[in-house]
């Protein structure tokens, strides 16, 4: 008499993901200037706080809708609100993870599959979509904001050789060629990752198996976002549109906080401050962790403020992204 499976218990990975989440977001807690940030809050009025996160709010919801109009232009089914809650678990789970603001996508990915039913295929394409107009919008931003440091005179001191801005150019004009050659039936990274594919492909081991797995995804997935950029091309310019709607409501948010910090400062001078601040989050660490103070520090004395201007300023922007980011690991954690 053969022996039956032991059951199985689904319960025990969900506890572990709890257990995992809720140690990252202790980890980020104990990691973090609490102190210092309440202390810089009570520099604000509670009708400036109140302000500042209703126009948090905003600029996350325009983020969300991003996504959505991507997602609805495939499935109309998919609702808004629900969205923007998943939105917010990724961002958790990016905000914590080392690197320039990414690791959430697979939980973006997740959600679409288990919650409305996409395609591991197509929810990825959709999500490829959205990383892609986000660094558009980004990147657009980054160009604006380095002419701004250039003009204002920030980095006179260290003034970087000419050669340097070639390159840079290049990397900030990425998301607009990638989406440019999709709309023309080609696919620059299907192109790239294809032959490597094929290697993997032929290697014998189920670890090698799992890479061209990814790899295969991957290619699918650009074809499918290539697809979407053909067949709905409203869609994308809605999606385009509000991204860099919401990268106007950054701008206004940051030039509030500097106003409630009675810092006077014109508005090239905001730009290329909030260039720094974007640039630090590129570091390699978890949530730009010292990245975001020292840039905040620099640019305040770049522009003749007291450095502890540029710290208010960071501990306010840190205490704003723990709040959101400690939420959204609370709700991957619930969601899962």
């Amino acid at each position: 008499m053969s022996e039956s499976p032991a059951p199985k218990r689904p319960w025990l990975g969900r506890l572990f993901w709890l257990a995992l989440l809720l140690a990252l977001l202790y980890w980020a807690l104990q990691n973090a200037p609490l102190v210092e940030i309440w202390n810089s809050l009570k520099l604000l009025r509670l009708w400036q706080i109140g302000a500042l996160l209703a126009l948090n709010a905003g600029i996350f919801m325009l983020i969300s809708a991003r996504w959505w109009i991507i997602v609805r232009a495939e499935a109309p089914h998919v609702p808004f609100l629900p969205l923007v809650v998943y939105r917010l678990a990724a961002f958790g789970m990016s905000y914590f993870t080392p690197g320039p603001q990414v690791g959430g996508e697979p939980l973006q990915i997740l959600y679409l599959k288990n919650a409305y039913g996409l395609t591991t295929v197509r929810a990825t394409a959709a999500v490829i979509m959205d990383k892609l107009l986000e660094f558009l919008a980004n990147f657009l931003f980054l160009a604006i904001g380095l002419f701004a440091v250039a003009a204002s005179g920030m980095l006179i001191r260290f003034a970087p050789p000419a050669w340097v801005a070639a390159p840079l150019v290049l990397i900030l004009l990425w998301p607009l060629a990638h989406i440019s050659l999709l709309t023309q039936r080609r696919h620059p990274l299907s192109v790239l990752l294809k032959p490597v594919y094929k290697k993997i492909s032929a290697l014998s081991g189920k670890s090698w198996a799992s890479v061209a797995n990814f790899f295969r995804l991957v290619i699918v997935s650009e074809h499918l976002a290539a697809l979407f950029c053909r067949r709905h091309f409203r869609a994308m310019l809605a999606a385009i549109g509000v991204s860099l709607l919401s990268w106007t409501g950054m701008v206004l948010e940051y030039h509030w906080m500097l106003t409630f910090l009675s810092a006077d400062l014109t508005m090239q001078e905001t730009l290329a401050a909030l260039a720094v601040v974007r640039l630090s989050f590129l570091a390699p660490l978890p949530a730009g962790l010292g990245a975001l103070e020292a840039s905040q520090v620099f640019a305040a004395t770049a522009f003749g403020l007291p450095a502890a201007l540029g710290i208010s300023l960071s501990l306010l922007m840190r205490g704003r992204d723990i709040l959101l980011g400690g939420l959204g690991l609370l709700i991957a954690a619930v969601k899962k």
